[in-house]
């Protein structure tokens, strides 16, 4: 699963529900979901171009890029 920090709730390494993989402005790769914690907040993980790619791969987020 993919992984984040809620902002709300304040905890670390939260799975994100509903995961997506938005490309950024400048060019980077960004997982936004809800957290599975309190399920309102939108959590939001950077991550590298394999690790956003693996993601996708193996179905844990979709792709929006």
């Amino acid at each position: 699963m993919v992984k984040g920090y809620c902002v709300k709730c304040k905890a670390k390494g939260v799975d994100l529900k509903d995961a997506v993989v938005v490309q950024t402005a400048r060019g980077g790769y960004m997982a936004k979901g809800k957290c599975s914690k309190d399920g309102s907040t939108t959590v939001c993980a950077m991550m590298s171009k394999e690790n956003a790619e693996k993601a996708i791969k193996n179905g844990e987020a979709k792709k929006n890029f």
